[in-house]
């Protein structure tokens, strides 16, 4: 049972979000050998403003040696 937590700036539509939700949860099925009934996606609006302290510094320092794709970018 995959589940895919985005977090991302504010300002994506509903229907953005929907199409990408559904095209991840396309390729995580195939990628992964499940259906995608088995796969759920979230995704939350993160201010800019609190990126670093909501995400980068909550999200992607802690779990840093299990992403597979880095950021190329630096919060310092």
């Amino acid at each position: 049972m995959p589940h895919v937590e985005i977090k991302c700036f504010s300002g994506r539509t509903d229907e953005q979000k929907r199409l990408c939700a559904q095209r991840i949860s396309e390729v995580i099925a195939e990628t992964l050998g499940c259906k995608t009934t088995s796969v759920s996606v979230a995704i939350k609006d993160v201010a800019e403003s609190d990126w670093k302290s909501q995400v980068w510094d909550k999200c992607i320092v802690p779990d840093e040696e299990f992403l597979y794709k880095k950021p190329e970018y630096t919060c310092d």
